[in-house]
Order: C-alpha cells, then sequence, then structure tokens
C-alpha cells in the first residue's frame, strides 16, 4: 500500500514539475529531463531510506542519530548527478 502511495505521489510531482518546465522555459525535453531526474531521485531516497535504517541497525548504531546523513548525502549526490547526466545526453 505504501509502495503504491509512493509511486503514485512521485508521478503526480514528477509530472507536475515537467510540464511547469517544459511551458516556463518552452522546451519538452527539459520537462522529460526533469521528470526523469525527480522519479530517480525520489526512488532513491526510498531505496536508502529503508535501506540504511536497517544497516545501522544490524551495526549497532542508532539509525534515528545517524541515518538522516547517509540518506541526504546519496539523495543529493545521485540527484545531481542524475540530473546533470540527463541533461548533458538529451539537451546538448
Amino acid at each position: 500500500k505504501e509502495l503504491s502511495a509512493g509511486f503514485l505521489i512521485l508521478l503526480i510531482t514528477g509530472v507536475i514539475v515537467g510540464i511547469v518546465a517544459a511551458i516556463w522555459q518552452g522546451s519538452a525535453l527539459l520537462g522529460v529531463v526533469l521528470f526523469l531526474a525527480m522519479v530517480t531521485n525520489l526512488v532513491v531516497a526510498g531505496f536508502f531510506g529503508a535501506i540504511v535504517p536497517l544497516v545501522l541497525k544490524a551495526l549497532r548504531i542508532d539509525p534515528a542519530v545517524a541515518s538522516s546523513i547517509f540518506i541526504t548525502t546519496a539523495t543529493d549526490i545521485i540527484g545531481f548527478v542524475t540530473f546533470l547526466s540527463l541533461a548533458t545526453l538529451l539537451l546538448l
């Protein structure tokens, strides 16, 4: 149930941002780039948000204290690389 709700939110926000970017900048490809980058980033955030606390708990480290830095770092790096890579491949 939670997974399907997450995918629904992901698709809704991705489509809205993609459409706004396409209208605002006049480039449908920019909208596609933003949509794909958001989808990738949200999937990565969900994956790391589930895995990192489990790994930290197995290592006997308090997940509430330590997991936020790992999740934030992973989503920032992967989101940034995904956006720039897609923009390079599709827009240049």
